[in-house]
């Protein structure tokens, strides 16, 4: 291609970009006045028609990427639809707040405009719980989809723009790049009329939203570590641990990644494991999984969100019917055993450890490898044990007696529920909170001498008058 040609194409991309924005814009200037009951009828109408559309969906995205099942991805469309209303009021990030102690009056105020990373991984999803949040906040949003979900991720946009604007949201409120590629996408993201990013994605793409210039929400790589301490109810450990560790095929950030057994109750974990669906893996076999699985360049993107049966059978190996997770023990854990490190799909590695000192040091070992800022889990009943774990470990969140997949996404604990998880200073985030739409208000803040004597009633008249 001349230069000349690749010129014009730049051009080309940066207009289509631009008519975006300049949608999003006009969008932004009225959605900003729009009252909480309105706010609360277009949420509503988003979430029926993505409830309504969740089989629907799941359906298309698994056919389209290859990634994860159906019945998984029903249950993360429902929680990032319908499962919002449950979670969140519109008035919070809409009406001003007094406390008459401080004797300040707050006012929320939306971001502007919003460019949305889509993942493979978890498109719909995504489209779902980024596009809800946006209208929670009086936002706009332009969505930028990965190559691999295009097709769905689109469809989905247009389904939440569509019920959003039959339910009194302004045109171009909730937009998509229709072309996706990295192109495009920066030129989004590098663009001084946006005002935040949530970038989800693989760590390049969640790099180069930090290096655009924009303010950017963004999460880091998962590698969870997850304790089971003598204490732990064992069977009911062992069924979380599974169920987590193969829920849609192990692609979600927060699955297990290294089960670290006490060494106390090692015999009786390892059964357990087993009776929930776990499969240890021998010596043999490891060895042809880890050919299979992990390669010079990184994982091997054949087995991204598959099942173990399918993954086991590539392999080279067979295993029993039943079997929903494969686990490898491991001597050591770090940058040299790739079985320590990220995974996206429903393997495990297994390593006896000396309580929770042992603990401790091996998912210290785990996390400097990959996985800083994101997230554990714990299994016990002593809640000194818990403390000494959370205190020890550099993640934002840790799942106690739960699913890690539930717990730290908030489904299963009162954590900020949403797929988004921040990762704090230790994973290079400014956010440690999982994002959810009290990170996309910013508030004016009218604060009074410490000493004024005014009342609160005098602020709630202001405030009524006002708004």
């Amino acid at each position: 291609m001349s230069i000349a040609s690749r010129q014009t194409e730049l051009e080309v991309i940066q207009q289509s970009v631009d008519r975006l924005l300049n949608g999003a814009e006009r969008a932004a200037s009225l959605f900003r006045c729009y009252s909480t009951p309105q706010v609360q009828q277009i949420v509503r109408a988003m979430a029926r028609a993505g409830e309504a559309k969740a089989q629907f969906y799941a359906e298309w995205l698994v056919r389209e990427t290859g990634y994860g099942n159906i019945g998984d991805n029903i249950k993360k469309n429902l929680d990032c639809s319908v499962g919002l209303l449950t979670r969140y009021r519109a008035a919070d990030f809409i009406e001003p707040a007094i406390d008459s102690e401080k004797k300040i009056m707050s006012f929320p105020k939306p971001a502007g405009i919003i460019a949305a990373l889509i993942p493979s991984t978890n498109p719909v999803m995504t489209v779902y719980y980024k596009a809800i949040i946006a209208m929670m906040t009086r936002n706009t949003v332009i969505f930028s989809p990965h190559p691999a979900a295009r097709d769905c991720s689109i469809h989905a946009v247009d389904l939440m723009a569509e019920a959003a604007e039959g339910a009194g949201a302004p045109e171009g409120a909730i937009q998509t790049i229709r072309q996706p590629g990295l192109l495009p996408l920066n030129g989004l993201m590098e663009s001084p009329r946006v005002s935040v990013i949530l970038a989800t994605g693989g760590a390049n793409r969640v790099r180069e939203a930090y290096r655009s210039g924009n303010p950017a929400l963004g999460m880091g790589p998962g590698n969870p570590p997850c304790f089971v301490h003598e204490s732990a109810d064992i069977a009911i450990a062992a069924s979380h641990i599974i169920t987590s560790n193969s829920f849609d095929h192990g692609l979600p950030c927060v699955c297990e990644s290294v089960v670290l057994g006490d060494r106390a109750i090692d015999r009786q974990l390892r059964v357990a494991l087993g009776r929930s669906g776990g499969y240890f893996v021998g010596e043999e076999a490891s060895q042809k999984l880890q050919d299979y699985l992990f390669r010079d360049t990184g994982l091997n993107p054949a087995a991204l969100g598959k099942s173990a049966l399918w993954i086991a059978r590539e392999a080279g190996f067979s295993v029993p019917g039943n079997t929903q997770s494969l686990l490898v023990e491991i001597e050591t854990a770090g940058t040299d055993e790739p079985f320590s490190q990220e995974k996206l799909f429903p393997v495990m590695g297994y390593m006896q450890v000396d309580g929770i000192e042992g603990a401790i040091a091996t998912a210290l070992k785990m996390l400097e490898g990959r996985g800083k800022g994101h997230s554990g889990a714990i299994h016990s009943r002593d809640p000194a044990v818990v403390a000494r774990y959370a205190a020890a470990l550099p993640v934002c969140r840790i799942a106690v007696n739960t699913q890690g997949v539930e717990g730290s996404s908030g489904v299963s604990t009162h954590l900020t529920r949403g797929p988004v998880i921040g990762t704090g200073f230790f994973g290079g985030s400014l956010v440690d909170d999982n994002i959810g739409p009290q990170h996309l208000v910013q508030r004016s803040r009218a604060a009074y001498p410490a000493d004024a004597e005014i009342s609160m009633e005098e602020f709630a008249s202001a405030i009524a008058g006002e708004v």
